[in-house]
Parts: C-alpha cells; structure tokens; sequence
C-alpha cells in the first residue's frame, strides 16, 4: 500500500515552484543571477525541504541549474537555443492547428482565439506591450488546449517557458507586432474552414517570422545569451 500523500507538503512545493519559476520567467531572477538555497527559503517565507525539491523540479525543466554546497544559477539562453527551441514549437504548433483543423471547429468553440486575438488589437491600439504579449500566450496557449493533445501541450510547455524571458527581454526591441494580430485571424479563418493544411501553413510563416526577428536581436545586440 502506497504512503498517504501529504498534501500540505505538496501544496508548499507547487507554491514554492510556481514562485521561483515566474521569478525567473519574468526575468526578476535575470540569467546567471546566483542564490543560495536557504536565501530562496527564507525569501519565500518557507523551510527548504519544499525549496528544495521545487529547485530540483526546475533544474530538470532546464530553468536553473543546481550546485551543491553553492546554491543555482538561473541558466541563460543563447542564439542557438532559440534556433533549435523555436524549429520544436513551430513542428508542435503546426501538428495541433491541423489537429484542431481537422475536427471542423465552430465559432463558438475557437472564440478564446478571437477573443485573445481582438485583445492584441485593443492592446496595440493602447500601445501597451505587456498587455499585448498577455493576449498573444493566451492565443497560443488556448491553441494548444483546443487541440487535445495532453502530450503535445506539456511538450510545448515546456519548451515555451525558455522562450517566454527571451520573448519579455526582446518585446520593446522588435517591431511592432502588428503582423502578429493578422496571422492570429489568419488561423482563425483557416481553422473554421476545417482546413488543416492552411492552417499548419499559417502557424509555420507566424512561427518562423517570430524566430528570425528574435534571433535577428541576438546578432543585431551582439547577444551571445539573454
């Protein structure tokens, strides 16, 4: 018989994970930034069992990396990384827009993509990138939902949070997203017409567009990690 799980340990850890990771993905915790174990414990108000394990769970997601007797360092992304993490998220996105696609969606059931999409407009109209970047993760993250692939959504998830410091520290220094906006509709369109090929066709050009204007940054700044 397996042991009763203790659900106020597994609550502490879930909080102490989910803290340090928006630390970290939100750039508070910057790429190489050093902290000692018992620092992050008492930061969060916590003793360092669930730190503990929280930081063991984020090394293993490729975030930080743990150094005994010498606490973690926030591990930084290069130009290659995007490269090769940008070539999976398009592959992945592709496969769940023809998923989607293909079982002939209705209106109602892609209007959390409209929704998101009319909430980047509004947000560019207000020239408020924060906003903007919201509604577009929320887009993405609402595609990846409404392809029902558990696999395939972990899998994007994953890779995504590599992307998302690199995507916040670049938002202000590429153009202005407005392309983004059209090719959301774009795959709207492509999408109610159960057409999984244009679909796919779609999300790769807006995939790839976003790839060579990040990794564009990288050689424009001399970038060699973010």
């Amino acid at each position: 018989m397996r042991p009763p799980v203790n659900q106020s340990a597994t609550s502490l850890v879930e909080s102490a994970y989910e803290q340090i990771r928006r630390r970290i993905l939100d750039n508070v915790w910057p790429p190489g930034h050093n902290a000692l174990e018992h620092e992050v414990a008492a930061d969060l108000g916590m003793s360092r069992t669930p730190v503990r394990e929280a930081l063991m769970r984020l090394q293993n997601e490729g975030l930080l990396e743990v150094i005994p007797r010498h606490g973690v360092r926030v591990l930084p992304v290069s130009g290659v990384d995007m490269q090769e993490i940008y070539q999976v998220l398009t592959a992945l996105e592709c496969m769940a827009a023809e998923l989607l696609a293909a079982r002939k969606p209705g209106v109602k059931e892609l209007a959390p993509l409209v929704d998101a999409t009319k909430a980047m407009g509004k947000a560019l109209k207000a020239d408020d990138l924060d906003a903007w970047a919201v509604a577009d993760e929320r887009f993405h993250q609402d595609l990846l939902d409404l392809a029902g692939n558990r696999h395939l959504r972990a899998t994007v998830l994953n890779y995504w949070d590599r992307t998302h410091r690199a995507r916040m520290f670049s938002l202000r220094l590429r153009p202005k997203p407005v392309n983004s906006t059209k090719e959301h509709m774009q795959m709207v369109e492509r999408l109610l017409a159960g057409d999984a090929e244009g679909a796919a066709r779609v999300t790769r050009a807006h995939r790839e567009r976003a790839r060579h204007e990040l990794v564009a940054i990288f050689e424009r700044f001399k970038l060699a990690q973010m």
